[in-house]
């Protein structure tokens, strides 16, 4: 057996570091109300904004939201789509309304993460798949959820709300797209697993059914 040295290679306690904050990551919903310390916060942004993009466009923004009346309008707007969504679930409607959904009233930091006006003007990359704006800001938003999580802090990413409405709340300009409202703060604890699975809601399924060869199988 050969055994290749790479020099690029972080340490085995910096792998086990970096893989643990991958297995304990969690969509977190029921959080403490402690504030999260600033300089922390700005680690958390620094690392989001360290995401790759395509064509390096950097298409995060990221809106803090510090009024208690405008998480409480959130939580409204949040709250509406919420009820829109167990009526589309059918019969599983009253099983859905159980469900926790969003920690806005209750976490340290509330961020509203939204697309900025003008991203036509950004073609490399984008000319056949403009979406990858979409795909670079998810990268962003899974930098900022790992690196909260080796804080020790919590995230949740909340997804139903009207992205208009939202927009319009905020005041953003035209053209420009609201795609994540992010809990973040202390937390009692992260949970074992997935909520979802917790609640008998649904089940992750194993790798092997994610990998294909070549060509596409069922």
């Amino acid at each position: 057996m050969v055994i290749i040295m790479n020099k690029h290679c972080f340490n085995e306690a910096e792998r086990r570091g970096v893989y643990r904050a991958i297995a304990e990551r969690r969509d977190m919903r029921h959080f403490l109300s402690d504030p999260i310390d600033e300089t922390v916060l700005r680690r958390l942004l620094e690392a989001a904004h360290q995401a790759g993009s395509v064509g390096l466009m950097q298409p995060w923004r990221f809106i803090r939201i510090t009024s208690t009346k405008r998480r409480q309008e959130i939580q409204q707007l949040v709250e509406q789509e919420r009820i829109q969504t167990a009526k589309a679930l059918g019969k599983r409607e009253s099983e859905f309304m159980k469900l926790k959904i969003e920690g806005i009233l209750d976490c340290g930091e509330l961020l509203v993460v939204a697309l900025p006006d003008k991203r036509e003007s950004y073609i490399f990359g984008r000319r056949t798949l403009p979406e990858m704006d979409v795909a670079s800001c998810a990268c962003a938003i899974q930098n900022l959820w790992l690196a909260a999580r080796a804080e020790g802090l919590g995230l949740g990413w909340v997804s139903m709300f009207d992205p208009d409405a939202l927009a319009k709340l905020l005041q953003m300009p035209a053209g420009s797209q609201t795609i994540a409202i992010l809990c973040l703060g202390h937390v009692d604890e992260f949970y074992k697993k997935p909520m979802l699975e917790i609640e008998n809601w649904t089940n992750s399924r194993p790798l092997k059914e994610f990998i294909f060869e070549n060509n596409w199988h069922e």
